[in-house]
């Protein structure tokens, strides 16, 4: 088994950067890619980045292209989003995810944490 653990989150104002963190633990070894999503209030799961272990394949959504970095320390088995030019809209839980194969989809990801609250405001 996997657990996620999220942790980052916070009230920023727009325009300003925050970091997001994503410790890994468990079964290390069935993991191949690692993925950050989000959820808005009253809105679906979206997909926000993804990065395999090797770090050699990262994939961005087009909304946080540029604004956003997906990197990993494998040696911390963590996972990290550096968010920055923070919009209103950026505004949800952000979720981290483990997959056995490489996958942009949230229902190819087996496991999930808890999610972060990211609130930009004001």
């Amino acid at each position: 088994q996997v657990q996620l653990v999220e942790s980052g989150g916070g009230l920023v104002q727009p325009g300003g950067s925050l970091k997001l963190y994503c410790a890994a633990s468990g079964s290390i070894f069935s993991i191949y890619a690692m993925g950050w999503f989000r959820q808005a209030p009253g809105k679906e799961r979206e997909f926000v980045a993804r990065i395999t272990w090797s770090g050699t394949n990262i994939y961005y959504a087009d909304s946080v292209k540029g604004r956003f970095t997906i990197s990993r320390d494998n040696a911390k088995n963590t996972v990290y989003l550096q968010m920055s030019s923070l919009k209103p809209e950026d505004t949800a839980v952000y979720y981290c995810a483990a997959s056995s194969i490489l996958a942009v989809v949230a229902t190819r990801y087996d496991y999930w944490g808890q999610g972060t609250q990211v609130t930009v405001s004001s």
